[in-house]
């Protein structure tokens, strides 16, 4: 294993015998033989990957196409028929809902034998007890059967107790979807300070905002292959935008086929809805015919179905005035214009700062913001100011977007803007500025400030 790697997947295929009729009996099985047809299905097709140590790598891509597979091949559930699957270090694994847990058992004897499967003593779980019944939030249920509990009660003692674990690699498939707001933001404050603690995370989800908030590198699997591996906003979008031109292509072949049948829809509102769909084909479609804007910058990233777009970028001083270049401790503008292309939308508008050598630095958006999206005009702008910048020196790229409520792109535009921050008095490194005061033997030490 190359130094530095946690995991290393090499060119790792998985099979597996899908019967069409199996018999169940023995008199079944000789009777009726040619029950027991079946055909070789392949999920995953000689996959190659590496994850180093610290890393959080988000699995993407639809239904059936690997994603789960790919962590059960990781925790060793089950074995590649061919190629080799390294991971250094104990391993930590969600990939079940309340898998191993007795629904006979209380929640405490839970406790003990799921732990105990990931390797801890009865001595370190008798000393991490607490800490567990703590997180999970279950004091006053502990003693019952988990059977009685409901799937988010399920999820808060299998995660609480799986964080417990002092794993080198952690993998998750899916559960974080599971129970209630606030215990969800929960697990992701421990998920990433156990990032910060150097655990490696493999994470499988179809909420692309989880994705995004918690990973580094993104991998879209598809048709049991890798179709884009990279920064996780980039990967994401360009998945959201293929699933959203694969629906449109759906709903084009439905209405299609209810012209054919000549159902009893009236004709004038379903031609409006062929017509809609066709634009949004359109739209789609132009992401790749047409140049990009003038006011986008030549490594601009474009993709989207143009329901709603960006018509112009452009960021602001602290004067009103355009620019690309910015102080630290500046004020900065970006405005968006944008016009609607079909009538009654809402939406939600999206930023993001990426420095040059692809670290994202920030990210925010209307709907995290203020909790709800927002009806779109024909024709509109969308502000967002930083009232103090406290970027350091060095180049960034802007990201902007607009989006559906569920987080489908209308029009985002990665990279639309290349900027420059300049500080000073070079007295911090990094990427932000902090606020700060030194003090030696009680003095307090004068700072040369910007």
């Amino acid at each position: 294993m190359k130094a530095g790697n946690v995991i290393e997947v090499n060119n790792a295929t998985k099979m597996f015998r899908v019967f069409f009729d199996k018999g169940t009996s023995l008199k079944e099985k000789l009777l009726f033989k040619k029950r027991n047809r079946y055909e070789e299905r392949v999920v995953l097709n000689k996959v190659s990957f590496e994850v180093k140590k610290g890393e959080a790598i988000g699995l993407i891509g639809k239904n059936g196409c690997g994603k789960s597979t790919t962590l059960k091949l990781l925790s060793r559930i089950i074995y590649p028929n061919s190629g080799s699957i390294e991971i250094a270090g104990r391993v930590s694994s969600l990939l079940e809902l309340g898998a191993g847990f007795h629904p006979d058992l209380s929640g405490r004897e839970n406790i003990y034998t799921n732990a105990s499967i990931f390797g801890l003593s009865r001595k370190e779980i008798d000393s991490r007890l607490q800490d567990i019944i703590a997180f999970s939030e279950l004091e006053g249920y502990l003693d019952n059967p988990v059977r009685t509990y409901s799937s988010g009660m399920y999820m808060r003692l299998a995660f609480s107790v799986a964080i417990s674990v002092d794993a080198d690699v952690l993998l998750i498939d899916e559960i974080l979807a599971v129970g209630d707001i606030s215990f969800q933001a929960k697990c992701f404050e421990r998920l990433k300070e156990i990032k910060r603690n150097g655990t490696t995370i493999v994470i499988v989800s179809h909420a692309m905002g989880q994705i995004e908030q918690i990973c580094d590198r993104a991998i879209w699997l598809d048709k049991g292959k890798i179709k884009e591996e990279g920064i996780t906003k980039f990967v994401a979008d360009h998945y959201l935008g293929e699933m959203e031109e694969q629906r449109l292509k759906k709903i084009e072949v439905e209405y299609q086929a209810n012209l054919k049948s000549g159902n009893n829809e009236d004709e004038a509102e379903r031609n409006q809805k062929i017509d809609n769909v066709q634009k949004q084909k359109d739209n789609m479609n132009s992401n790749e015919k047409t140049t990009l804007p003038d006011f986008c910058s030549p490594r601009t990233i474009r993709s989207g179905n143009r329901n709603v777009e960006i018509t112009n970028v452009c960021m602001l001083n602290h004067t009103g005035e355009q620019s690309v270049v910015f102080k630290t401790g500046e004020l900065i503008t970006v405005k968006m214009r944008y016009r609607s292309n079909i009538s009654d939308l809402k939406a939600n508008f999206t930023i993001g700062i990426t420095r040059d050598d692809g670290t994202y630095c920030y990210g925010s958006s209307v709907l995290l913001d203020s909790n709800e999206v927002f009806e779109v005009k024909e024709e509109g702008e969308a502000t967002f100011i930083i009232e103090e910048n406290i970027l350091l020196s060095g180049k960034y790229l802007l990201d902007v977007g607009v989006q559906a409520e569920d987080y489908l792109p209308y029009d985002t535009l990665c990279s639309v803007v290349e900027f420059r921050i300049l500080t000073p008095v070079i007295n911090e490194f990094g990427i932000f500025s902090i606020n700060h005061q030194w003090e030696v033997d009680g003095k307090k030490i004068e700072r040369k400030n910007i």
